[in-house]
């Protein structure tokens, strides 16, 4: 007889999760406890209250989840739990443009026996403006407190769908016991995506598609009228599609488009040109070539917080032939302009601000620390994280930076906040205080030409809320890449399995990889992220859209890797 599926670790634990509520256990503040005070007083702390501004050693004040106060000489209520800031730099909250934090897809409709591929309903055909990211929204999601662990505060959340997938929605990734929802009906996200096998199925049919839904709402809307005031007029047919995407044609909310590529950027902006609709690109990636359409569009800009994947560059063999050699500038001018074109956004005057919509939590600080490497000025990248997204979002008054009257949002760092060795300490959200754990860095061991030593045999451990579980991690250096396999808890309960890893990219002292796990029939992409030092590993395994949980390594010089 099988053993229970939690018996196996937390490879277990990431199948169960997908059918009970046991991941809310994942989170910072699990019990759902009220707090003793809602009165903080942080002392003495070095604090950034918006972009371009120095840090000033001062206190802030917190009550009833706002700032009561920024200053040396504030009257301290009796009741305020005093947290001494003398090491720790405070900073604005971040908030996202764009995230899917949090939200699951909604289950695709049947398709009727009488379905005709040219002519296919709303629904199916993916045109869903009444949805509300709302309704697809769960604060029980792990990755909430991943998303937290790294400063954000504030999100807009879209909905998962076709090419006009429905309404976004701005939360707070805060208490359980909150509803947490600042605005509803934000934004209407839509896409180039076509639908399969049926109309319409390509970029252009989708432009045409949306003119069609647009033409269609402003008709129905004028007919409409007329309709309440002229006697004898056919009545007008009202539909939830010309209902909800007259929010969009009376100018009320935009329409965020996901325009990835330069050739999507300029078919969007040429739809909101003839069209007059107001207009938020989101998850830009390819865009240095449109800067001046963008620019002269006056849209506003979400960029994508993601770098391309470097290992193809760190692959590459100073002993290549000349032909190889070229080819390997031109991928390496690729990755470096590609790092370079939120720097030139900056240059260009175009305020932005970042969308996170499909990365990794615990890419974001690489990624920023690159782009500031690769010439975005830190206040230009603090303002696309704080005062830029509230600008966007119309949450100016009340988030993007410290001041007195504006909820308490903030994180308190070790360090200042994109230096290598900062840490998040704190992180206060409407009032409420996350604690993370920080560890001072140590020295990492070498190897014998001066890169970091993990080749060798690991033993590793992780949690999770099921438990503890662990093997064997084997790394394998062959020139200037890695390879290697990793042992695990069955989820099957037979024992141990083995997975090769992959991507295995060490940068510095940090090392990542990933490996394949098939569960309950699921196909599951596990990725560790994480720091070496002196032949330890602490680093973060994330397990698909289950969350992610510590994950420790020992190098044991009595287990040798095979060569």
């Amino acid at each position: 007889m099988k053993k229970p599926l939690l018996y196996a670790g937390v490879f277990c634990f990431m199948v169960s999760g997908l059918l009970s509520s046991t991941l809310a256990l994942a989170q910072s503040d699990p019990s759902g406890k009220k707090p003793i005070t809602d009165t903080y007083a942080i002392t003495n702390a070095t604090v950034f209250t918006s972009p371009g501004q120095a840090g000033v050693k001062t206190t802030v004040l917190i009550k009833n989840g706002l700032i009561q106060g920024v200053g040396n000489n504030l009257a301290l209520p009796k009741e305020a739990k005093t947290i001494a800031g003398d090491s720790l730099f405070i900073y604005p909250g971040f908030i996202a443009g764009a995230s899917d934090v949090g939200i699951t897809r909604p289950k695709d409709p049947e398709r009727p026996d009488d379905f005709v591929s040219s002519n296919p309903s709303d629904e199916i055909a993916g045109i869903t403006p009444w949805r509300s990211a709302v309704d697809q929204f769960s604060i029980k999601d792990s990755k909430v407190d991943d998303l937290r662990k790294v400063g954000f505060t504030i999100v807009q959340i879209s909905p998962e769908g076709g090419m006009i997938a429905g309404k976004t929605a701005i939360v707070l990734l805060g208490s359980e016991n909150s509803t947490n929802i600042l605005k509803e009906n934000t934004a209407l996200a839509a896409n180039f995506r076509g639908s399969r096998g049926m109309y319409p199925g390509t970029a252009v049919g989708v432009m045409a598609k949306f003119r069609e839904v647009y033409d269609n709402t402003m008709l129905t809307s004028e007919r409409s009228q007329k309709y309440s005031t002229v006697a004898g007029l056919k009545r007008p047919e009202i539909t939830p599609t010309y209902s909800a995407m007259q929010e969009v044609t009376t100018g009320q909310i935009p329409v965020m488009f996901t325009t990835s590529s330069d050739l999507e950027i300029r078919r969007a902006i040429s739809l909101q040109k003839e069209k007059g609709f107001k207009l938020v690109l989101t998850g830009l990636e390819e865009y240095e070539g449109v800067l001046d359409v963008i620019k002269a569009s006056g849209a506003a800009v979400l960029v994508k917080l993601e770098i391309p994947d470097d290992k193809a560059i760190k692959a590459q063999k100073d002993d290549a032939t000349a032909e190889v050699k070229e080819l390997n500038a031109r991928v390496k001018k690729a990755y470096d302009d590609a790092i370079a074109q939120a720097g030139k956004l900056e240059e260009a005057g175009i305020p932005f601000a970042f969308s996170i919509v499909g990365v990794k939590s615990g890419d974001i600080m690489k990624a920023l620390q690159k782009m500031i490497a690769s010439g975005l000025s830190e206040k230009a990248a603090l303002a696309a994280l704080t005062t830029n997204p509230a600008s966007i979002l119309g949450l100016t008054k009340v988030a993007g930076s410290i001041e007195k009257g504006k909820m308490a949002n903030l994180i308190l760092s070790t360090d200042s906040l994109f230096t290598e060795d900062a840490q998040i300490k704190h992180i206060v959200v409407d009032g409420i205080i996350y604690d993370y754990e920080t560890k001072a860095k140590k020295k990492a061991a070498k190897d014998g030409n001066g890169a970091m030593k993990i080749e060798g045999t690991w033993e590793y451990t992780s949690e999770s809320p099921a438990g503890s579980s662990g093997g064997i991690l084997v790394i394998k250096k062959d020139g200037s890449d890695y390879s290697g396999t990793i042992t695990y808890d069955d989820p099957s309960g037979a024992g141990k399995a083995t997975s090769d890893i992959k991507n295995v990219n060490l940068n510095g002292s940090s090392l990542s990889f990933s490996f394949d796990v098939t569960a309950s029939g699921m196909d599951i992409t596990v990725d560790v992220s994480g720091e070496v030092s002196e032949g330890s590993y602490d680093a973060t395994m994330t397990v698909g859209e289950f969350g992610s949980f510590p994950f420790k390594g020992t190098l044991t010089p009595t287990l040798i890797a095979n060569k």
